[in-house]
């Protein structure tokens, strides 16, 4: 595929993607999470959120710079660098795409339940029907574009109406952002996985790669591409983080089936409780259609049969993570446990990327900045230490 050229071409590919990464990463496990842990941690969840966005920044900017100067796909990447290294990591990005994609389709029928009443079935279906509509489209890369563009905007601007009513101790949550009388190294894993991990990393660079924008001439466009794509995801983030926390200081009780629902409800009555289906159904389908996009694109360069078929195995993807939903059910619990599926996906990916970026061969006479290694591999060690204590914990705890 070519290299776009022109100005305007080149900023609405680079918006999309920025934006494909922050609705793939505002998924309704977003949502969840958010409200779970504000109401376990109260202000003290602001430190967890500064976390994030720290360890967030760097995988980011590591990823987006070396694959798209690369040329290459992440997978192909590796696999060039590492034989076999590539066949692993799309085989986990698969698996945390497809469990990331139940959770979305969860989200996408709780949030028509909530605007409708409908069951959680027809509501997925429904879902599931206006996500492959885009991929049947033609032009199906601009319409993702522009699809979550839109969507994306709209989840901003209603959220930020339930803060205002809400009225949350903004100063006291700012103070605790940086003083936290508590940590939660688990709140951190799964808030990071949610929001980078798995498939989430390369939504947006692959898009680009798809767009032909790649190389080290455009190194300043792809980064501030993916610090749009943060900045987004924190605008969000802070924004459910001051929603919720304005209800939860308010002494209210949480329904346990749907916390996040109670937080809006309670914030602006039942136009709240409507505004809540909203931005889960906005927040879910947009995700729907990245994470299917995305790891669809990890089976691109394996064979031909991919790339010739590719809408066609993307709506198979849907489908399938439909069915998979609709035979588990318990879209509140499956919305919180894919967030630290996708953190263990992310220390070995990020790993990869970091190693393929010392080559020449593949850097086409880039050099990769000293200070985005060393701090890509400190993310690397820190959330490697976490998740083994997660699992040590849990393992622990069965054992009690």
């Amino acid at each position: 595929m070519s290299t776009l050229t022109g100005p305007k071409v080149s900023s609405s590919a680079l918006l999309g993607a920025a934006f494909l990464m922050a609705t793939s990463a505002i998924g309704p496990g977003f949502i969840i999470q958010t409200t779970v842990f504000t109401q376990k941690l109260g202000t003290s969840f602001g430190f967890v959120i500064l976390c994030s966005i720290v360890l967030d920044i760097v995988v980011q900017l590591n990823i987006w710079r070396v694959v798209s100067v690369s040329g290459l796909r992440a997978q192909d990447l590796a696999n060039q660098f590492l034989p076999g290294a590539g066949y692993v990591l799309s085989a986990l990005i698969l698996l945390g795409g497809l469990a990331f994609n139940i959770g979305n389709i969860a989200g996408a029928a709780l949030g028509i339940q909530v605007l409708t009443g409908l069951d959680l079935w027809i509501g997925a279906i429904i879902s599931v029907l206006i996500a492959l509509f885009i991929f049947w489209y033609k032009e199906a890369g601009k319409a993702m574009d522009i699809f979550t563009k839109i969507l994306g905007l709209l989840m901003i601007a209603l959220t930020a109406y339930i803060v205002y009513k809400s009225n949350p101790p903004a100063m006291l949550a700012l103070k605790h952002s940086f003083l936290p009388e508590m940590i939660d190294t688990t709140a951190i894993i799964i808030l990071v996985g949610g929001t980078v991990g798995g498939y989430i990393s390369f939504a947006g660079v692959h898009r680009l790669i798809d767009a032909g924008i790649k190389g080290k001439e455009n190194i300043k466009e792809v980064s501030r591409a993916g610090l749009k794509g943060i900045v987004v995801t924190t605008i969000m983030r802070i924004l459910l983080f001051m929603a919720a926390l304005g209800i939860v200081v308010q002494g209210a009780t949480l329904d346990p089936a749907n916390p996040a629902a109670s937080v809006f409800q309670v914030a602006a009555g039942q136009i709240g409780y409507k505004i809540f289906g909203v931005v889960l159904w906005a927040a879910a389908i947009t995700s729907v259609v990245g994470s299917a996009y995305t790891s669809v694109s990890f089976l691109k360069s394996f064979n031909s049969f991919f790339e010739k078929n590719q809408s066609g195995i993307i709506m198979g993807f849907i489908v399938f993570s439909a069915i998979i939903f609709l035979a588990i059910g318990k879209p509140v619990n499956i919305l919180v446990i894919v967030g630290a599926v996708n953190a263990f996906i992310l220390p070995l990916a990020l790993g990869i990327i970091l190693l393929a970026s010392t080559s020449m061969k593949f850097m086409n006479g880039y050099r990769h900045p000293r200070w985005l290694q060393i701090s890509g591999w400190m993310v690397v060690l820190i959330l490697s230490i976490m998740c083994f204590q997660t699992v040590m914990n849990d393992l622990v705890g069965l054992w009690k």
